[in-house]
């Protein structure tokens, strides 16, 4: 028998290594996916930081209309009682003199307001056992002095409870006003009338009221217009086509709002850490406001005196207006005025608008 003999097997212990430009090119990729995860992640941080500033804007605007639709929806809406909304008449048409959104001056207050009686429960302490359903409810942006003031440039709503008519008849300043009905006029009454001025007038005796309250702590600016049942939009609350002599909501006609069928409220809303970061920004220059050269370039409505619908304007002008300053000044980093403001804080600024529909016959 032959034999064969095992193939013999050589074991190599020689081990190959990396060379050096195969490490460079390993930790050059390394680096670059380093560098893309951690865009990643920045970029997912500010995402979500600008998220979850929206949603506190967002959270605050569904509070202050969500409240809003309540007190319209219980409006008095007669002809008989006052309303203190812009108009010719009852201040200068534009946001109590706020003449086009470029800036305080004279004559240009600010932001609008609006009072009217209400078949909404409110607060009065003066005589509970003559409380009625009634109340005045008004809203304003408080304008007062920056110093000091933890409700300035915020959205405040006042409800005042009033009682039943006849609990008393006293006019002076400290009287128990009972009366809703005309010829008295809510600018008429001493005790209400926080709800027809701001700080701004420079009288803080007739601004203030303990039944104001913030509403909106992140609302900075208010404005509102009227849809009319002819289907215009304008900041006159009756139809001058019907009634070409008419001067106020009482005369020549007593007329209340029945010529209106909406009413437009849009409203500009920030979130406290873009309102510090902005007020951050003013800290070495204490003359300036930033936030309220902002408001001042957002443009009040006004009808348009141009062609088209009767030179109305149209749904969304003054919002998309609104935007674009918002837009401008987050590229810019400026007001039209030249005032500071950091472009995340301005990126955060949301506008919001709803329509309430008053039901009026």
């Amino acid at each position: 028998m032959i034999t064969r003999p095992f193939p013999v097997v050589t074991t190599r212990s020689a081990r190959g290594g990396f060379t050096l430009a195969e490490l460079l090119v390993s930790v050059f990729v390394v680096a670059i996916i380093i560098l893309m995860v951690t865009q990643l992640m920045t970029s997912a941080t500010a995402v979500s930081r600008t998220g979850n500033k929206h949603i506190d804007t967002d959270t605050q605007a569904r509070i202050v209309l969500d409240r809003m639709a309540m007190d319209f929806a219980q409006m008095l809406k007669r002809t008989d009682v006052d309303y203190y909304v812009k108009g010719p008449t009852n201040y200068s048409g534009h946001g109590g003199g706020h003449g086009w959104g470029h800036r305080l001056g004279t004559g240009q207050l600010g932001s609008d307001q609006i009072a009217f009686f209400t078949q909404v429960p409110a607060y009065n302490d003066t005589n509970s056992s003559f409380q009625s359903p009634l109340s005045l409810v008004a809203y304003r942006v408080n304008q007062g002095s920056s110093t000091g003031n933890p409700s300035y440039l915020r959205l405040e709503r006042m409800g005042k409870g009033l009682l039943w008519n006849g609990a008393s008849n006293g006019t002076n300043q400290s009287a128990i006003y009972p009366i809703v009905f005309l010829p008295q006029t809510i600018g008429a009454v001493g005790s209400w009338s926080a709800a027809i001025n701001n700080f701004i007038s420079g009288n803080t005796s007739l601004s203030q009221d303990p039944d104001y309250e913030t509403i909106g702590p992140g609302v900075f600016r208010f404005e509102y217009y009227y849809l009319l049942k002819n289907g215009r939009l304008t900041d006159v609350p009756w139809d001058r086509d019907a009634r070409p002599n008419q001067t106020s909501l009482t005369n020549p006609e007593k007329i209340g709002l029945k010529d209106v069928e909406s009413i437009a409220v849009a409203i500009a809303a920030i979130d406290p850490a873009s309102r510090a970061l902005i007020n951050s920004a003013n800290a070495n220059t204490p003359t300036v406001n930033s936030l309220l050269d902002l408001a001042s370039d957002m443009d009040d409505f006004a009808t348009a005196p141009g062609r088209g619908n009767n030179g109305t304007k149209r749904i969304g002008d003054m919002e998309y207006q609104w935007k674009t300053v918002v837009e401008t000044i987050a590229s810019t980093g400026v007001t039209s005025l030249g005032s500071p403001v950091p472009p995340e804080a301005a990126k955060a600024i949301r506008i919001y608008n709803r329509y309430f529909d008053l039901k009026s016959l």
